[in-house]
């Protein structure tokens, strides 16, 4: 049996080898992954980039688009015959319909690939014929990019790490409760077990609706076909020392243990091991609403994020023989139709200092990384309206909640980060001198002209970025 694992592996080895140095040399691959936390709009992103890139009049930052190398775009079959495919076709229904709605958000993993038949470029232009690059995107939770962490933390740690966090948290209080009624050495008994999951599921959920962002482990949040299995039936306790083998606590680690080895490991090994360029998107404008202590968690959250990659350059040889690594990484702060552009230069500052240690770690290792604010898909307008002698910088948009039209003014955003930044990290609970909203809007009945993807703000410049040299 030995002998035969080890040269099923080696085939496996050498075929992947061939495919790799085939797709290299003929027909290019590049793989796009798109996350982000908590209603971060990654659904909204991968159908308003696939819509503009098919139809490109609204592309102008990039170069290929522009100056017409691209010759065509257009969708394929995914090579993933096991991944379900992004429901693009429905997504852009519900956007530019005659009742545009936002479409549903991402719960699992899926995959698209758009194909693009490039003119060829340089002195020799003209002895080449067209090349052709297949863009794989691969959408997936945000939630489950957190996991990755968990892959090298043992259960005590990470019960040590989540219950110093909860009592900052007021959604925790009802888990903490019932921790008290907990005896973490007492035997195993699994109806207290189930009751104790349940309540940290509740407070997973709840911390996410208030704006926390390490709401981990990110399947308690999505299940799936997983809901109500030993593998998501387990949460954090007090550290023991030597806790008995049958006790609830060893029984809580052995299920930690097993999410990390069933659930965390294959999707690692599956899918994130095979990306080139990576976006985060992050809903920054809702984090400074939710207040301080959302904004610090979101700055960590943005750290662990980066620990999951793999950054540096991937060389042809080092690509084959020790696997990808994530060349370039956006962090895109998304909504920003939410404010007029006169607070864009604001917000893209906000969002380069959130990410700043997260982004040094990646450029050491190799990997290029930007930072900007953008609207996938553009909901509202800008107006200036009077207001105490003044001028308010305003948006107008349909209201989600109520379906009436409203200008909106979210408040004056600082021009330097720090003074975000800086309360956030040394405990505040409230903004001083600053009153920030947010705003929920839905999304504006469309009128496109042929050739005119939906309109966004900056999407053509993260484009750029991610797949512009490929081109």
């Amino acid at each position: 049996m030995v002998l035969s694992t080890m040269a099923e592996g080696a085939f496996r080895g050498l075929d992947s080898l061939g495919n790799s140095v085939s797709s290299r040399l003929f027909e290019p691959t590049l793989r796009l992954g798109v996350t982000g936390l908590a209603r971060a709009g990654k659904t909204v992103f991968i159908t308003s980039l696939v819509a503009n890139l098919l139809n490109r009049g609204r592309m102008l930052q990039l170069e290929a688009a522009r100056t017409g190398r691209i010759d065509s775009a257009y969708l394929q079959p995914q090579p993933d015959d096991t991944v379900p495919r992004f429901a693009y076709e429905d997504h852009l229904a519900a956007l530019t319909g005659p009742e545009p709605h936002w479409p549903a958000s991402t719960r699992a993993v899926s995959e698209l690939r758009l194909s693009l038949t490039l003119r060829p470029r340089g002195l020799l232009s003209g002895l080449q014929g067209p090349r052709r690059l297949h863009l794989d995107i691969v959408d997936y939770p945000g939630e489950w990019l957190l996991d990755l962490a968990l892959l090298d933390k043992s259960y005590a740690q990470w019960s040590a790490e989540v219950l110093a966090r909860l009592p900052a948290r007021p959604v925790a209080a009802e888990f903490l409760q019932m921790l008290t009624t907990v005896e973490a050495t007492a035997p195993h008994d699994e109806p207290q077990a189930q009751a104790l999951a349940a309540e940290f599921t509740r407070h997973l959920n709840a911390a996410r609706g208030a704006g926390f962002y390490d709401c981990s482990p990110g399947r308690f949040l999505l299940p799936g076909d997983l809901a109500g299995s030993p593998v998501l039936t387990f949460g954090p306790l007090p550290v023991e020392e030597a806790p008995a083998r049958r006790s609830l606590w060893r029984e809580m680690q052995r299920r930690y243990e097993a999410y990390k080895a069933k659930v965390v490991q294959p999707f690692f090994r599956d899918h994130f091991t095979r990306i080139d360029r990576q976006v985060v998107l992050v809903d920054a404008l809702s984090a400074i609403h939710s207040g301080p202590q959302a904004v610090e968690d979101l700055r960590q959250a943005m750290g662990d994020v980066l620990s999951a990659f793999r950054p540096g350059h991937n060389g042809f040889l080092t690509s084959l023989l020790r696997g990808k690594r994530v060349e370039k990484i956006l962090f895109a702060a998304t909504k920003a139709d939410h404010l007029h552009h006169l607070q864009h230069p604001q917000m893209s500052a906000i969002i380069e200092a959130l990410t700043r240690e997260a982004r040094d770690r990646a450029q050491f290792a190799g990997a290029e990384t930007a930072a900007l604010a953008l609207a996938s898909l553009r909901a509202t307008t800008e107006e200036m309206r009077p207001h105490d002698g003044a001028e308010l910088a305003c948006v107008r948009g349909w209201l989600l909640q109520t379906g009436r039209q409203a200008a909106f003014y979210p408040g004056a955003l600082p021009d330097d980060p720090a003074q975000l930044l800086a309360p956030a990290r040394q405990g505040a609970t409230r903004w001083l001198g600053g009153d920030y909203q947010a705003m929920q809007f839905a999304p504006a009945k469309l009128s496109l002209r042929p050739g005119d993807g939906p309109p966004h703000i900056r999407l053509d410049r993260a484009a750029e970025f991610l797949i512009g040299d490929q081109l």
